[in-house]
């Protein structure tokens, strides 16, 4: 029997459904919000996604901000602009729209406007001492999760590397899972954003820490991106694809949430600071490397996974069984036409040992992971990830 004490975080609320951003002004009102603050990026503030947003909650009686000064990878700074601007319009209630850069400055901005200091001097575990403003976290994209979770990220610009805040503060009041909102995305997002919640719940299904609730979520995650990530990639505005890939997604941040991620997420953000890949392109190109290395450390849910996704239901071999999950994956990113190999985005070999170096600095996330790593293990999936 499990001995262990397994936690499971989650927001307050969840909306799932075509429409369900029409909820947005009751809402936020039932949280108490009188001024709202949109938090965004460029991107999104011009596509026309937020009129509507904006429009319900001007007619619910609330006076709505915008800030959408965003960047991808987020700087930390973006997190303090965003605190003083909640300052100086006296905004009471946090609406995070869009990817999960978004939505992580929207928890930063939240969580920095109601405790002190910046928000590098939290990075770490618990570290926020005080619940911030209400917060509505509503994703426009099928991947990153973070609209349920309790982690934040952001770029220290000082050594260009990605550090983590971890609070239960951090976890919204409201989530608002529309699949409409991700219709308007071009097929090079849908396969990164799709990928990056394969990952998610492959590493949380094989973490050391994973629970009860994190297997139950990511196994359903893995089986439905499978499923329809290839389709919503071929037909954007495919409902049924779109529909389930943004609750694959949603499955998989609430997985990885209470289960945590691996070697795939270390290895990858250097790949985000140092040659601005998006973060998912990130996660897809590692994902294969690092799940053949990690074989030896759980062939047992390899082989679980491979089933998931399709493969060798009727072969005995352990050892061959698990190695098809690997194939499954190689053959998403075929699919989607993702290209496994750094060389193909520029990336020049003499790279590797500054790459080795960033992902050595995220050990902490080896910790899960299935199989320990050395530096020298390190460098050997990245070359043969080159």
């Amino acid at each position: 029997m499990d001995q262990k004490i397994h936690s499971f975080f989650s927001p307050n609320k969840i909306l799932l459904g075509i429409g369900a951003t029409k909820e947005i002004g009751k809402e936020t009102k039932a949280l108490g919000g009188t001024k709202a603050l949109i938090i965004t990026d460029p991107g999104v503030a011009n596509s026309g996604l937020i009129d509507p947003i904006r429009s319900n909650l001007e007619e619910a009686g609330l006076k709505v901000f915008l800030f959408d000064r965003v960047e991808p990878e987020p700087p930390a700074d973006i997190v303090d602009e965003g605190v003083q601007y909640i300052k100086e319009t006296g905004t009471d209630i946090v609406i995070g729209v869009g990817g999960g850069s978004s939505l992580d400055v929207a928890k930063g901005a939240s969580l920095l406007a109601c405790n002190p200091g910046k928000v590098l001097n939290y990075c770490g575990i618990d570290l926020i001492s005080k619940r911030g403003l209400p917060k509505i976290l509503i994703p426009t994209t099928a991947g990153t999760g973070s609209e349920v979770t309790r982690v934040l990220v952001v770029t220290d610009k000082r050594d260009n590397m990605k550090k983590a805040v971890y609070s239960n503060y951090a976890i919204a009041d409201l989530a608002i899972v529309d699949p409409m909102l991700t219709l308007s995305m071009p097929s090079k997002v849908t396969a990164d954003s799709g990928m990056d919640a394969l990952v998610h719940a492959i590493e949380a299904y094989v973490s050391m820490n994973a629970t009860p609730f994190s297997d139950l979520l990511s196994s359903e995650a893995i089986r439905l991106i499978t499923k329809y990530i290839p389709i919503a990639f071929a037909k954007n505005e495919n409902f049924e694809a779109r529909y389930h890939m943004a609750l694959a997604s949603l499955l998989a941040g609430l997985a990885f949430a209470s289960g945590g991620l691996g070697a795939v997420h270390a290895l990858a953000y250097p790949l985000g600071t140092e040659y601005h890949l998006s973060h998912g392109r990130t996660n897809a190109v590692m994902l294969p490397h690092v799940m053949e290395f990690n074989l030896l450390g759980n062939r047992f849910r390899y082989a679980l996974i491979a089933e998931m996704m399709g493969k060798g239901e009727d072969i005995k071999d352990l050892k061959a069984k698990a190695a098809l999950a690997v194939e499954a994956v190689i053959g998403l990113l075929d699919d989607v036409q993702i290209s496994y190999r750094l060389r193909d985005y520029g990336i020049p070999k003499e790279a590797i040992p500054k790459l080795v170096d960033g992902g050595m600095k995220q050990a902490r996330l080896f910790v899960p992971n299935p199989r320990n790593l050395s530096e020298s293990d390190v460098e050997a999936i990245y070359t043969k990830a080159w």
